[in-house]
């Protein structure tokens, strides 16, 4: 047995959703236009050996967040939630309490919005955000950084000013993947390098880049960038299905993603276990 032998291996981001009982103002696209759930994701996460994962949010709803909660009592993989509340309502902190001290309030581990669709790219930087953002840290939540470019000068700043809050960012930042385009997105990526409380999620890769031609080279620059910046003891993979659906299934993002890890080098047995597990399991605090 190797030291790494008996650690969980983690899906860090996946998604489920079902159109005929909520609006997805976001989700269009026929090829994912349906529900998925437990029973959909359970043999691809069998056939791919991942022990556990962490579901997370896809509205601005709580109440999707309480259901996503009460999902993971009832699913034995699903580690964790990464649900989502208001930053912007100055009582967050007494939904945020109310949440923790359900039922099920054990399996949230983090608070997401969808920044990049917001039409202020210094959306953090809201005086009531930021109070918000100091009300997670002390209960010890992570906090995920769903950004584009555009936005992540103030998720620097953000980041810089909190260094007891963890984050996560996810899916690389959506980097310009199918234009080809990295040198923007590369300098300010560079700026977490020396934050250790900054995470991010090898996840997403595929659907930034063009859906139809897409190659693993093509992938190689961005995932290089991040293992450059982060190594892999705060990085984490993240399969973001079902959307990775619109590029590729669930077994190629996983094999691809082992595949430019390989070619860059950087899959020794310590690197998978940190970036297929234990990265999830330390940021989120998860309790296989």
């Amino acid at each position: 047995m190797t030291p790494y032998g008996t650690i969980k291996r983690i899906d860090s981001h996946h998604h489920f959703w079902d159109p005929s009982a909520r609006a997805y103002p976001w989700l269009t696209d026929p090829k994912i236009r349906r529900a998925f759930g437990p029973a959909d994701l359970e043999p691809l996460l069998r056939a791919n050996r991942i022990d556990g994962t962490i579901l997370v949010q896809t509205v601005s709803d709580v109440e999707e967040t309480r259901e996503f909660l009460e999902i993971a009592a009832a699913t034995a993989f699903v580690f964790g939630v990464v649900g989502w509340l208001d930053l912007t309502d100055p009582h967050m902190p007494g939904t945020m309490s109310n949440l923790l001290e359900s039922e099920h309030g054990r399996y949230l581990v983090g608070i997401r919005h969808q920044i990049h669709d917001e039409a202020d790219p210094d959306w953090l930087l809201q005086e009531t955000v930021q109070a918000n953002l100091r009300v997670l840290a002390d209960a010890g939540l992570v906090y995920d950084l769903l950004v584009r470019t555009r936005e992540l000068p103030a998720a620097i700043t953000t980041t810089r000013d909190f260094p007891h809050l963890r984050f996560v960012i996810d899916h690389l930042a959506k980097p310009p993947i199918a234009s080809g385009e990295i040198a923007e997105w590369s300098a300010l990526m560079h700026e977490f390098a020396g934050l250790e409380h900054v995470a991010c999620k090898l996840s997403g890769i595929v659907t930034e880049a063009d859906h139809d031609t897409w190659t693993p080279e093509g992938l190689k620059p961005y995932i290089a960038t991040a293992l450059d910046i982060f190594g892999p003891d705060r990085l984490m993979f993240g399969s973001d299905w079902p959307v990775c659906l619109l590029a590729a299934g669930y077994d190629r993002v996983a094999g691809t993603l082992r595949t430019v890890l390989s070619d860059l080098g950087a899959l020794t047995e310590e690197s998978d276990a940190a970036i297929f597990g234990l990265t999830a399991i330390r940021w989120y605090r998860l309790d296989p």
